[in-house]
């Protein structure tokens, strides 16, 4: 049995992993950077503790947290970026699982657990759920030998 649809849509979500990996990391680097400006930060701060609607607690409580700021990006950023490298791992062992029709039902596992590390409702997750139903699903056509053996079965 052909397993060209599970394949395709394998590799389809792999290639849109890939890219979310390079832009999530790529806003990662260039966020972290622009975020630990001193300039920015500083002309950021003097616009908080200026601005009327704010209080004097108010004010130094968000000053506080843009100190605290650049660390969470960069870690909750790297730290999305690991999940969907871990996607992308399980994405390719169900690819190779599902080739030449090895193993459908260890594939379909790992399109379904790389689906929720790629993101619960994403492209990428929903091609993924598509392909571990088609895994899951499709069987092989039963082969008779001769039609003794069709019509005992019918």
């Amino acid at each position: 049995m052909s397993r060209t649809g599970e394949i395709v849509l394998g590799v389809i979500s792999a290639v849109f992993t890939i890219i979310a990996i390079i832009g999530v990391s790529i806003l990662v680097v260039s966020g972290s950077a622009a975020i630990q400006d001193e300039s920015v930060k500083s002309d950021i701060q003097q616009e908080i503790l200026n601005d009327p609607n704010f209080t004097g607690e108010e004010a130094e409580m968000v000053v506080q947290f843009l100190d605290v700021l650049p660390g969470m990006f960069s870690t909750f950023g790297w730290g999305f970026v690991i999940v969907l490298v871990i996607s992308l791992v399980l994405n390719i062992v169900g690819i190779v699982a599902v080739t030449k029709n090895k193993k459908p039902k260890l594939a379909g596992a790992m399109f379904i657990i790389a689906g929720l590390f790629a993101g619960i409702i994403s492209l990428t997750s929903i091609l993924l759920y598509i392909a571990a139903i088609m895994c899951f699903v499709r069987k092989a056509p039963v082969q008779f030998n001769d039609q003794e053996e069709y019509y005992k079965s019918v």
